[in-house]
Formats: C-alpha cells, structure tokens, sequence
C-alpha cells in the first residue's frame, strides 16, 4: 500500500537521477530502498487489518450489517487513506481505533466520525497528549498537564516552548475540544459567570503559559473523541457500559 505522495515523490527523485547521470547502481538502490519501505508498511496493515477483525468479531453479529454498508465502507477508505500517510505508529493506532469503535459503537454519528478522522490529521501528537491528560485527570490547570507530560520545572513564559504550549491550548479550545467548567442550568444551557467587583490594583504582568489556578476539562464532543480513540471497547458502549481511562 503506497500513498499517491510517496508514489510521486519516488519518481521524481528516480527521474533527477536519471538526468543527473547517477549509475544504474545508484538508482537500484534507491528503487530497493523505497520497495523495503512500502514492504515494511504492508507488514504493519496486515497486522492492522488482522487486529482490526479480532476486534471486530468480539463486537457480535449485530455489527455485520454495519460493516458492510457504503456509509461506514466510505469511513474505512478515508481511515486508510490518513493511515497510509501517518507519520508514527502513535497517529496509525488511534485511527484503527477510531475506525474499529465506529463499527460497534454509535455514540455519535457518522459525520462526528468523520470530523474525529479530520482532528487526527489536524492535530499534532502534543495536541493529543494534552487531551489524554485533560481526560485522566478531569479540571486539571495548565501547569498541571505540562508538569504531568513534561516533567518539571516549567521553561520561562517568553520561551519558544511557552509559546509552543499556549499554542497547543488556543488549538484545542478553539477547536472545541477543551474548554474551562461552566455551570449550566437545568436545561442546559451555559450561566454566564458574573464578574466579581475588582479591589485590587491589575497586575503588571500577562498571564503565564502554565497558570495554576483555572481548571481544564473536555468538551462533550472532545470525551466522544476521546471514547472513541483512546479507549479500548471491547463491547458496545452504551448506557451503564465501563468508562476505561487509558
């Protein structure tokens, strides 16, 4: 299996040796090095695919109209499709996940999925980690989920890695992932917090990048994508089903 991508970045670089002159070896070597790469990639999708109808099978007969219709068929293309072009094996196993879950869950719909793959092509491998804190430790502050990713001490807040952070936590926010607690009243809807009367002076300084004060916790759409990526499901999830933090 071999993306378009690397497809077409093979043969541009076979063809600048063809016209560079470079030796019959040369190019044979470059021919085995890019045939051993996509070798190992087979490898790893059939042991994907493998894992993936284990899971399958422990999900019952209840799934087999589901796997087999257009709408998930269509999922599973685009799944395999991101998998291909993955970076790390991290990115590859979060997607089987999502993929696997779909069939046997219905938490959310298929246009949520969806939306799920996009979010794992969008989001960096720090994005996720900062999730997987969030979702371990519910109202956890910035510095809380840096100290727990990163270790102490935490750099300066006119760092490169300061700004990599407040970053990181604008891109989920934004993205309606993470959000602080909000008191809602009994049809749901959002209190807006008043705000208390200032008494002291401001203070002359931004907020730091790992403030300690305000808590963090997921979205609902986020814990959906976290159910669906990051927890292992071996039955369907549904009302009174365990909630396995990974």
């Amino acid at each position: 299996m071999g993306g378009r991508g690397d497809r077409s970045r093979f043969v541009r670089r076979y063809n600048s040796k063809y016209r560079d002159g470079e030796s019959q070896a040369e190019r044979d070597d470059l021919l085995r090095e890019w045939l051993q790469e996509h070798q190992e990639k087979l490898q790893k999708l059939r042991s994907t695919l493998g894992q993936m109808a284990f899971r399958l099978e422990g999900f019952g007969e209840e799934v087999e109209e589901r796997i087999t219709s257009e709408k998930y068929l269509t999922l599973v293309r685009k799944t395999f499709r991101q998998w291909d072009e993955a970076d790390t094996d991290e990115k590859r196993r979060l997607l089987v996940q999502l993929i696997t879950n779909a069939a046997g869950t219905r938490v959310a719909d298929d246009d949520i999925v969806r939306l799920f793959l996009d979010w794992l092509d969008t989001y960096h491998e720090a994005h996720l980690a900062v999730v997987r804190e969030i979702y371990k430790n519910e109202g956890a502050t910035r510095y809380d989920i840096w100290v727990a990713v990163y270790g102490e001490p935490v750099p300066r807040d006119d760092s490169a890695e300061a700004d990599l952070y407040r970053m990181l936590i604008r891109d989920l926010s934004t993205g309606g992932v993470i959000r602080q607690p909000r008191e809602s009243d009994g049809l749901g809807r959002f209190i807006r917090k008043r705000r208390p009367p200032r008494r002291m002076a401001a203070s002359n300084t931004m907020e730091s990048a790992f403030e300690d004060s305000k808590p963090y916790v997921l979205t609902e759409l986020g814990s959906q994508f976290v159910h669906y990526t990051m927890t292992e499901l071996v039955a369907r999830l549904g009302p009174g089903a365990p909630d396995e933090k990974k």
